[in-house]
């Protein structure tokens, strides 16, 4: 990755895992392990019912606490849903947004993508926005015309003030939780395609989004991944779940 301009993110995604008590129990047992440098963000982003164990357990160290979904408006009769400006109360400082499992299960498109980044901004919280591409996709060779759609989307009508708060993960979904990841080349690739998409909207700004590569990305593959420029750091799912994986991901470089 180019430090001059950008700092690293490791970020890990639980989903739909771990109790408020196995939240405590890992977060205390992360504490005691996790790398004293500050070379890189750390977040953990976590089920709704998981954020006050997460924060309360957290709460004397660098890590960012952060949330898996939000919706896009203030209040109102959203039974479920949970507000930008809750989360922040809460002590969250990123929401994970248009994961590809709640774009297929959750019928989330890029217009309510677009909609949640921009509440969250005004939150003044980090969304991480993902983006992807199916295997058929893939194979029919247009995964950077899908993904940098889906980026354009998201940061439509976003400020060139606070473009830089925003987190992309390219995340293919075609590697997301099946073991398979895309080589460090082509994750490379995209993720410069995406960066050239967010620069013809704004300009040399695009320099300092940060980008992080998902799918698959544990402590084994992390090193060869990380040492590519444009990859800025990763969206962590399954090793993000075990604090002695997770610790391997974030001193991948050690």
């Amino acid at each position: 990755m180019n430090r001059k301009y950008r700092k690293t993110v490791i970020a890990g995604n639980w989903k739909m895992n771990k109790t408020p008590t196995e939240t405590k129990a890992f977060m205390t047992e992360f504490k005691t392990i996790m790398p004293r440098g500050r070379w890189c963000d750390v977040a953990l982003c976590v089920p709704a019912v998981c954020i006050p164990a997460a924060v309360r357990t957290m709460r004397e160290t660098r890590i960012g606490i952060g949330a898996e979904n939000c919706n896009a408006n203030a209040s109102g009769a959203y039974t479920g849903e949970i507000a930008a400006n809750m989360l922040l109360d809460a002590g969250c400082k990123y929401v994970i947004l248009g994961h590809s499992e709640r774009r297929q299960y959750f019928a989330e498109t890029d217009e309510t993508v677009n909609k949640k980044v921009l509440k969250v901004l005004a939150e003044g919280l980090k969304p991480i926005v993902c983006v992807g591409e199916s295997l058929q996709q893939k194979q029919t060779n247009i995964t950077n015309e899908v993904v940098c759609m889906q980026t354009k989307a998201a940061l439509c009508g976003v400020s060139p003030a606070k473009v830089t708060d925003v987190v992309i993960a390219y995340e293919p979904i075609w590697a997301i939780g099946t073991g398979m990841t895309a080589t460090a080349t082509d994750a490379n690739r995209t993720i410069a395609a995406i960066r050239a998409a967010i620069r013809e909207l704004f300009g040399d700004a695009a320099d300092q989004v940060r980008i992080l590569y998902g799918g698959s990305m544990n402590d084994k593959n992390a090193t060869e991944l990380m040492s590519q420029p444009e990859i800025d750091g990763g969206l962590i799912g399954g090793a993000s779940l075990v604090a002695e994986k997770f610790e391997k991901v974030i001193n991948y470089h050690g």
